[in-house]
């Protein structure tokens, strides 16, 4: 099934895809609302984030491919999401966020792409404490296909045996797979 991703604006005015929640939300259930974030490149004083905000009862997983985002929240997690990095954030019981571009990117501009998850907690874990969890670019679990044209950025749960970096409290896998044009 296809679905042509609306573009909105978020935080302070960035653009963003949302392919889900759409008409028929059934289908996707544990997932709340994906995110696709540019790719846009950025001209100096351009890149915005989303000030500070609440969220709760649920995580949000943002993955950053290329650029920079800087994460700070009311537990003390936090720090920069670049090139290849994830943070989970799981809001549970809840919590006060940032994510805001690094000053670098905002005086220079730049390249920024990533994507965003919100990832439902089941019911009896609505309130549980919160999290961070930072995952670097050099954390992943990194697989390919047996033919060799397709690299898979192993993130969170389990694949081919293969079990990625991330904690999870919803029974879910997270990648990031690359597959060139005739692979599989």
């Amino acid at each position: 099934r296809i679905i042509n991703a609306p573009r909105t604006l978020e935080g302070e005015g960035f653009p963003v895809r949302r392919p889900f929640p759409h008409t028929d939300f059934r289908e996707a259930d544990p997932f709340l609302l994906l995110d696709h974030l540019g790719a846009v490149e950025y001209a100096p004083g351009e890149a915005k984030g989303a000030p500070w905000h609440p969220h709760r009862g649920f995580e949000t997983v943002t993955y950053v491919m290329d650029g920079a985002f800087e994460h700070h929240d009311s537990t003390g997690g936090g720090g920069l999401i670049a090139n290849g990095s994830t943070q989970w954030m799981t809001a549970g019981s809840g919590i006060l966020h940032d994510e805001m571009p690094p000053e670098s990117l905002v005086k220079q501009g730049g390249l920024f792409h990533g994507v965003q998850l919100w990832v439902n907690l089941p019911r009896t874990l609505k309130m549980t404490p919160p999290r961070y969890q930072d995952i670097g670019a050099d954390n992943l679990v990194l697989l390919s296909s047996d033919d060799g044209g397709s690299l898979i950025r192993l993130i969170a749960g389990e694949l081919d045996g293969h079990k990625g970096p991330g904690v999870t409290w919803t029974p879910i896998s997270y990648a990031h797979a690359t597959v060139a044009l005739g692979t599989r």
